[in-house]
């Protein structure tokens, strides 16, 4: 790929990739400098820096002391994220170790019960017993009755809130949802938001998995494991090797 040069500025090249890592360190705000004029105008921003850059060289600011004492402040955090890097880095773990962690810790991994759930979103309870003997008397099917009476955006599914796992929802509504069967709709649920009537439409029982389906994900929390037991360990013999005094 042709990586041409853009610009000099005071003998110093500016080349396409330059531009590029530059967008790119904007984040998803860079994307919006990804055309001809945008590009333009990132040149553009890089030739200023890179005179700002020769006139402080020029005036010599690097010596100046609040320039040191800024500098170094950066220089000790690059230090402790390169040792933190170096010492994480230096961790791997090995085939035995991973089936090990697993076999330590298969309740990690199990796939954990969640629930397919609509509701209705009402302001008081008196309402929404009303909307329920609807529902009860076939007079509204429950989508129905999510459309026209729910306050909560999801109306315009039928009231459905998709997939939830235990801790995602408040917990009087997670209460009710979990102790439903499928097909269930309840009696009017309190919570802060006001009144739900819930409609348990699918329920997915906790099961286990075996070692060959989640092979990647244990591997990647055995690393961390040992990772951190690692950083541990460091901390204790830095602490014999240099005095830490702590006024507290």
């Amino acid at each position: 790929m042709e990586n041409s040069v853009l610009a000099t500025v005071d003998g110093r090249e500016i080349r396409q990739s330059d531009v590029i890592a530059f967008m790119q360190s904007l984040g998803q705000r860079g994307s919006q400098f990804n055309n001809p004029l945008g590009l333009q105008q990132l040149l553009e921003e890089i030739i200023a820096q890179e005179l700002l850059y020769s006139e402080a060289l020029e005036q010599k600011f690097e010596n100046e002391e609040d320039f040191l004492i800024a500098f170094n402040q950066i220089k000790k955090s690059l230090l402790i994220q390169y040792a933190v890097n170096k010492l994480m880095n230096s961790v791997s773990v090995t085939d035995e170790e991973v089936k090990e962690f697993f076999e330590s810790n298969r309740e990690m991994f199990s796939q954990p019960k969640t629930v397919s759930a609509s509701h209705i979103l009402i302001s008081s309870e008196e309402e929404a017993n009303k909307i329920l003997d609807e529902i009860n008397n076939n007079a509204l099917d429950f989508a129905e009755a999510a459309r026209k009476y729910s306050s909560c955006p999801s109306k315009e599914k039928g009231g459905a809130l998709g997939e939830f796992s235990q801790g995602q929802m408040v917990p009087e509504f997670e209460k009710a949802a979990f102790s439903m069967k499928a097909g269930e709709i309840s009696k009017p649920v309190k919570t802060q938001f006001g009144y739900h009537i819930i409609k348990v439409d699918k329920v997915n029982e906790a099961k286990s998995r075996n070692f060959e389906e989640v092979k990647e994900e244990v591997k990647n929390q055995c690393l961390l494991y040992k990772q951190k037991q690692a950083y541990l360990k460091k901390q204790e013999e830095l602490k014999e090797k240099y005095p830490v005094v702590i006024n507290f």
